[in-house]
């Protein structure tokens, strides 16, 4: 089955990071994406640009585009795995894996329901 998930941290302490700093976190990312992609348990990821880049469309009678995201939370999506596990339990654990070099924020696991990606990452 097919599981998303979800990066979440403060972006001022994203931005506040110096670039030393950003390309080691992402230096230990690597070494723990290369690792489930071995497994054939990792699938596309990506890492997103700031919210200040966002738009949001709102929905109703009179849909309007607004900058930003608008999101309800002081921790923003800033990007996403999508990873092939047998059980819940197991994408769990690949979140834990990629929750090791983070020092804060919050990695949300949803199952996907249906998407153009197939049954199988491998």
């Amino acid at each position: 089955m097919l599981y998303a998930i979800f990066c979440y941290n403060s972006e001022a302490d994203v931005g506040a990071m110096t670039q030393e700093e950003d390309d080691a976190l992402m230096a230990k990312l690597q070494v723990v994406e290369q690792k489930l992609a071995a497994s054939g348990t990792l699938g596309p990821s990506a890492r997103l640009k700031p919210t200040t880049m966002a738009k949001t469309l709102r929905i109703g009678p009179r849909s309007k585009v607004i900058d930003g995201p608008f999101a309800e939370t002081k921790e923003q999506l800033l990007g996403f795995y999508i990873v092939d596990c047998a059980t819940f339990d197991e994408a769990v654990a690949a979140a834990r894996l990629l929750a090791i070099p983070r020092s804060s924020g919050a990695l949300e696991i949803r199952p996907i329901e249906s998407s153009n990606l197939g049954s199988s990452l491998s």
